[in-house]
């Protein structure tokens, strides 16, 4: 067994963690919320550019085959739970960092927000719903908002250290 789970684990890799519960909590609250206010398929006109929506996807970000007959729903399942394995590994890993266990553990709360949905339900509800001109972006949730974020930090950080070693 890998030393890291032989010792306890510190304050910085628990608060890590418990970034990662909050994005869960504070995505599936806003899930909640959503499908106790809207019918599905319903939404409300917010702006002229933003609408909240009751949408269910069934397949990966934007909509990734979303027609693909079901098996696609515990394909992503499975993949997000391995990835999630990696993620609390590289969160203890790196939690004396900052960049990359705050990239890691929004990734891992979007993962395991839309996972829940997933298990539960059999798709993801998304909710926000942005449009200009008759154009509508596929609509997402905060879970999706979380990993895409966790995913910028990730390639800030690699950036950084290229950056770094180049001097």
């Amino acid at each position: 067994m890998p030393d890291m789970f032989r010792t306890r684990p510190s304050k910085r890799w628990m608060a890590w963690l418990a970034l990662a519960l909050f994005v869960i909590v504070l995505d599936q609250l806003a899930k909640l919320m959503v499908v106790a206010s809207f019918a599905y398929g319903e939404g409300l006109i917010i702006t002229s550019f933003f609408n909240l929506v009751h949408v269910l996807n069934h397949g990966a970000a934007f909509s990734f085959l979303a027609g693909a007959g079901g098996w696609q729903r515990w394909f992503f399942t499975i993949l997000a739970m391995v990835i999630s394995v990696w993620l609390i590994i590289m969160i203890r890993r790196h939690q004396a960092e900052r960049l990359q266990p705050l990239a890691f553990s929004l990734i891992l709360g979007g993962a395991i927000g839309n996972v829940i949905d997933r298990v539960r339900i059999g798709a993801v509800i998304d909710y926000l719903d942005f449009h200009a001109a008759g154009w509508h972006f596929p609509a997402f949730n905060l879970a999706d908002s979380a990993i895409t974020l966790g995913v910028i930090l990730m390639l800030l950080q690699t950036l950084l250290e290229s950056r770094k070693s180049h001097d």
